[in-house]
């Protein structure tokens, strides 16, 4: 069964609002409020990506306590709507999922869909546009850096890449670096580059928050079964703190 989905539908985890760091987990929960019930969905469904990013919010949270960074996780499931799309974007409530009907959403009208924008998508935006807010009075508006994981194959084909980072191509200010570092990691990484998915999608969380304001910012992809477990999600929470850290002591980017 999925998690029930708490009244707050934002965890905010508190840190230095001049740190230079804004952290995001737009996909960081599996739960569905009560009135929804399970969108018509057997429970396995819900331990599965189509339904959050296994791994990330660990990960975020990790990276939060080591960096002193400020960050904000969702509390619901990506199933019940996808705070990473622009409003217009058809797949904001998701009808079909990696082959997977989702009834609950099937025949979702406009109206149902602006009643959960109300409910989940604006105020993850607000608090969004809250702390960028408490950052920018603080005379050192952050990088953003958003925390995602993918599956390890997609319809059969695995997928080569322990680590992808997605960037717009207008600011690779944050990317390039995260690139970078990860490529002279001596684990050996097989690093995307804008893979598994293209950055810059218009509407998306850093789209609509970032890239509008020239902030420098990235989305992070991890295999979602290097972070699955406690162990996983720590190493590479470690990891990118030490690529991250000398990056939020600069002024500024290149």
């Amino acid at each position: 069964m999925p998690d029930s989905a708490p009244c707050q539908p934002v965890e905010r985890i508190p840190g230095d609002p001049a740190c230079g760091l804004l952290l995001l987990c737009d996909h960081a929960s599996n739960a569905v409020p009560e009135d929804l019930g399970t969108l018509g969905l057997d429970p396995p469904h819900f331990a599965r990506h189509i339904a959050y990013d296994i791994g990330a919010a660990a990960v975020t949270r990790s990276l939060s306590r080591r960096l002193g960074a400020p960050a904000l996780l969702t509390t619901f499931s990506r199933l019940v709507i996808d705070p990473n799309r622009g409003r217009d974007d058809p797949t904001l409530v998701m009808r079909l999922s990696d082959g997977t009907i989702v009834p609950g959403n099937a025949r979702i009208d406009a109206a149902g869909i602006a009643e959960r924008i109300r409910r989940f998508y604006d105020p993850y935006d607000r608090a969004i546009e809250a702390a960028l807010a408490e950052a920018a009075a603080t005379g050192r508006p952050p990088a953003i850096v958003a925390i995602h994981s993918f599956t390890p194959a997609w319809r059969g084909v695995p997928r080569p890449w322990q680590v992808g980072i997605l960037w717009d191509p207008r600011d690779g200010r944050l990317a390039a670096p995260l690139i970078d570092g990860l490529r002279d990691d001596p684990a050996g990484f097989t690093v995307g580059d804008n893979e598994p998915y293209l950055g810059g999608l218009a509407g998306d969380t850093l789209d609509r928050h970032a890239t509008a304001r020239g902030l420098p910012n990235a989305l992070v992809e991890i295999r979602q079964d290097l972070i699955a477990d406690e162990a996983g999600a720590e190493a590479w929470a470690a990891r990118f703190a030490g690529l991250l850290a000398p990056l939020m002591a600069l002024q500024d980017l290149p």
